[in-house]
C-alpha cells in the first residue's frame, strides 16, 4: 500500500517501526507476525519491496551465495532455477515472501524515512517521513542494511562532463549503450557482473581500475527441473543440502580469520585461473593483485575475463586526473573522448546513515557517536539510542558466508528483547555503554590478525579514517548464533511507566537485576 497522508498534526503510532523491506525487513515482519506480534509497521521508500534486490537491477546482477542458502529458514524454496540465483528471481522470491506471509496491510511502500528523534518524555521515537507523514514507536528495526548508499568518488570536473553519468545501482535502462563509448570506474562485485554484459553492446569500453579484485570460478549451473521436484517431494533433503553448503561456506573462515597464510594456497588457484583466461601478459599483470586473497572481497566470475580481452576493451590502471566535457584524462596525460560514465564503486559502510537522519538521547545525531565508525553490542544496539536495533548492524558482514543466517540471528536477538519488554511491562531498553565498549574491544583484537586487517590492501572492510574494521565479523557464524540465542538482561538499562499512556507520566529507570527480581 502507498503511504498515506496523515491529517495535520496527527500522528500514526505503532509498537514496532521497520525500515527497509529487504531479508532484514521481510525477515523481522515475518518473524513478529508468527510470533503473534501485530502491532508493526514496514517503511519502504520504494515502489515495491525487495530491497537492494529491487534497486540494484543492473545487467548481469546476481548473488554470490548459493541460493538454497541465501534464502529464509524458514521459507525454504525447492524452486531454485540456478545455483546462483540472478536478481529477478530473488527478487521475486522475496516479493512471494510478503505476499504469502500478509504483510501488504503492514507496509508502506513510496514512504522514505526523513528523520528519527528519540522523545526522552515519552519514551517513543518520533518520526517523520520525506512527505512530512508523522510517525511514532516504541521499537525501531532498521533493515537498511550497510549497503544501501552509493559511493561516488570525488573527481576533478565530474560536473562539467555532459554526457550519461550513473551508478549501477540507479541504472538507467532508458539508456541506449549500443555503439556509446562508455567508461567504467570501479572493478569492483558489481563491475564484474555489468561489464561482460555492455562489452558485448558498446563501441568501446575504457575500464578505469584502482585495485585489482582476486576473482575465482563461479561454479554455477541451471538446477534442472527433477532436482527442483526433488526438493519439493522430499523438504528433507532440501535441508540436507542447505546444510551442506553452509558447512562448506563456513569452512573457509580458517583461511580468513584463523590461519590467514592458507590464503596463500587459494591464491595458486586465482593465479592459475587468471593464466588461463588472458594471455596477454601485459593485462594478465594488471588484473593480477598485489595483495593476499581476502584482504578484499573474493569476487567469483566465469565472463569478466574474457570480457576484458575483447578488443574494444582497454583496463586502465592510471588514475583519473581530470574529468572533462566529453572525455576523461588519465594521470598520464591521456584523454579519452566518452559518451557516459558508469560508477561500479559499491556502497559506503563505513557511513550507512547521512547525517541529520537519526537522534538519540539529548538529540544527538547517531553519526556523531561512530567517529571511528559504527559499533554496536553485538552488532545490534549502540548506547544512548533506546529500542534502537539494526540488523546487518556494524560487524556482523561476512566474508565467506550468508548474510541470511546473520540476519536470522539478529531477529531471534531482538525478538528475545521484545518478549521480555513485553513479559516485564517495560517501555525501553538500552545498552549499557561500558559493555558496548568491552564488547567491540574484545572484537576489534579478534580481527587484528584477519586476513581483512592484515592483508595489506585498502578496502572498505575498514574506515577510512580510523582505520578500524567496522564491517565484518571475525570468525565462524555459528558462534554469533551462540552469542545472540539469549538475550542478556545484564547488559542493559531499562525503564518501566507506571500509566497506561506513555504521556502520563516519566519512565522509572532501574537495572538488570530489578528486571529479574
Amino acid at each position: 500500500m502507498n503511504a498515506p497522508v496523515s491529517p495535520p498534526g496527527a500522528v500514526r503510532h505503532c509498537k514496532v517501526a521497520i525500515i527497509g523491506s529487504g531479508f532484514s525487513g521481510l525477515g523481522m515482519a515475518i518473524r513478529l507476525k508468527q510470533e503473534g506480534e501485530h502491532d508493526f509497521l514496514m517503511f519502504e521508500k520504494e515502489a515495491g519491496v525487495g530491497g537492494t534486490w529491487r534497486v540494484n537491477n543492473y545487467p548481469g546482477c546476481a548473488c554470490d551465495v548459493q541460493s538454497h542458502l541465501y534464502s529464509f529458514s524458514f521459507a525454504p524454496n525447492p524452486n531454485w532455477t540456478r545455483m546462483f540465483a540472478q536478481q529477478a528471481e530473488i527478487k521475486g522470491y522475496l516479493e512471494g515472501c510478503w505476499e504469502k506471509y500478509r504483510l501488504q496491510n503492514h507496509t508502506l511502500l513510496g514512504c522514505e524515512i526523513a528523520r528519527m528523534a528519540w522523545d526522552e518524555s515519552q519514551e517513543l521515537w518520533q518520526i517523520e517521513d520525506a512527505a512530512g507523514n508523522r510517525y511514532s514507536a516504541q521499537f525501531v528495526v532498521s533493515g537498511m542494511g550497510a549497503l544501501s548508499t552509493p559511493s561516488i568518488p570525488t573527481l576533478k570536473g565530474l560536473e562539467k562532463f555532459k554526457g550519461k553519468v550513473f551508478h549501477s545501482q540507479q541504472w538507467d535502462h532508458d539508456y541506449d549503450l549500443a555503439g556509446k563509448r562508455v567508461a567504467v570506474i570501479g572493478t569492483g562485485a558489481s563491475a564484474i557482473q555489468f561489464v561482460p554484459q555492455i562489452q558485448k553492446q558498446v563501441a568501446r569500453l575504457d575500464l578505469y581500475q584502482r585495485t585489482a579484485p582476486w576473482i575465482m570460478p563461479k561454479p554455477d549451473r541451471a538446477i534442472s527441473e527433477r532436482e527442483r521436484n526433488r526438493f519439493q517431494r522430499f523438504p528433507l533433503l532440501q535441508k540436507l543440502w542447505r546444510g551442506a553448503i553452509y558447512a562448506l561456506l563456513e569452512s573457509r573462515v580458517i583461511g580468513f580469520a584463523m590461519l590467514p597464510k592458507v590464503m596463500t594456497l587459494a591464491q595458486k588457484v586465482g593465479k592459475w585461473y587468471i593464466n588461463k583466461q588472458i594471455k596477454d601478459p601485459v593485462l594478465r599483470a594488471k588484473v593480477t593483485p598485489d595483495y593476499l586473497m581476502g584482504c578484499k572481497r573474493v569476487l567469483i566470475s566465469n565472463d569478466y575475463y574474457p570480457a576484458l580481452t575483447q578488443a574494444n576493451v582497454d583496463l586502465i590502471t592510471d588514475g583519473i586526473a581530470e574529468i572533462r566535457a566529453g572525455s576523461i584524462r588519465s594521470v598520464d596525460g591521456q584523454e579519452r573522448e566518452v559518451d557516459a560514465i558508469i560508477f561500479g564503486t559499491g556502497f559506503t559502510p563505513s557511513d550507512p546513515l547521512p547525517r541529520g537522519v537519526v537522534f538519540g538521547r539529548g538529540g544527538v545525531d547517531l553519526l556523531d557517536t561512530w567517529p571511528e565508525g559504527p559499533q554496536a553490542y553485538k552488532g545490534t544496539l549502540t548506547a544512548g539510542f533506546p529500542n534502537l536495533f539494526f540488523l546487518m548492524g556494524p560487524n556482523t558482514g561476512l566474508g565467506h558466508n550468508s548474510m541470511v543466517y546473520m540476519i536470522e540471528s539478529q531477529i531471534h536477538y531482538v525478538l528475545g528483547a521484545l518478549k521480555l519488554v513485553e513479559q516485564q511491562q517495560l517501555q525501553s531498553l538500552e545498552v549499557k555503554q561500558t559493555v558496548q565498549d568491552q564488547f567491540n574491544g574484545k572484537l576489534q583484537g579478534s580481527l587484528g590478525n584477519t586476513v581483512w586487517n592484515a592483508g595489506g590492501c585498502k578496502s572498505w572492510y575498514l574506515h577510512p579514517v580510523s582505520g578500524r574494521n567496522c564491517t565484518v565479523w571475525p570468525g565462524f557464524t555459528w558462534r554469533f548464533r551462540l552469542l545472540t540465542r539469549n538475550f542478556d538482561p545484564a547488559a542493559y538499562h531499562f525503564s518501566r511507566r507506571q500509566a497506561a499512556h506513555p504521556a502520563q507520566s516519566n519512565a522509572l529507570q532501574f537495572s538488570a537485576q530489578e528486571v529479574n527480581a
